[in-house]
């Protein structure tokens, strides 16, 4: 399986921090963040990685070369303008090959999500996309979402006010999806 990696904010919300490096290579206890994510992808075998890069991408691409000294193989997608998630992944849809399912992370996520059990679940739901979803304290900085019992996403709104927050659950920023779905995404 391969992974698509979204490393190209801009890290706004926690500047002046990312006014000289990007988010995902802020370090966290002396190794980048972006590093421990390789490591989680490579923990479950996910060793394919092709990173969506925009904001100061020599800054990762001199830290990761190739990505052989940590175990996986990088392409690096270098888009000319800012074109969102969706757009982003459509630019790097020529160096999927023929793979049929397609895991998407966050760059700048910590986490030890069970990729395992996404995966599973998605087979399992012959889903076409499956979101990460958790709860939280404080839904504030993220996507919020509301699901049915089938676990059909019925509402989702992005980083909510106060005054708009329905639920504690959020998008993970990560994502599985079946190749087809990017036949929905314009060029």
């Amino acid at each position: 399986m391969k992974c698509i990696v979204m490393a190209g904010g801009f890290g706004t919300r926690i500047r002046p921090l990312t006014m000289s490096i990007p988010k995902p290579m802020l370090p966290l206890v002396n190794k980048p963040i972006l590093e421990r994510i390789v490591s989680h992808l490579k923990k479950h075998g996910i060793e394919d990685l092709i990173m969506l890069l925009y904001f100061q991408p020599e800054v990762i691409k001199n830290y990761f070369g190739d990505g052989s000294d940590f175990g996986v193989k990088i392409t690096y997608v270098v888009p000319q303008e800012d074109y969102g998630t969706a757009g982003a992944c459509k630019m790097a849809e020529e160096y999927l090959g023929d793979e049929e399912r397609i895991l998407v992370i966050s760059g700048d996520l910590l986490t030890d999500y069970n990729l395992k059990a996404m995966m599973d679940f998605h087979e399992k739901k012959k889903a076409m996309v499956t979101i990460g979803l958790t709860r939280v304290a404080d839904p504030l900085q993220f996507g919020i979402v509301i699901t049915d019992e089938n676990s059909r996403i019925l509402k989702f709104l992005e980083k909510p006010t106060w005054g708009e927050v329905f639920s504690d659950t959020i998008n993970t920023g990560i994502y599985l999806l079946n190749r087809e779905v990017f036949n929905y995404i314009p060029k």
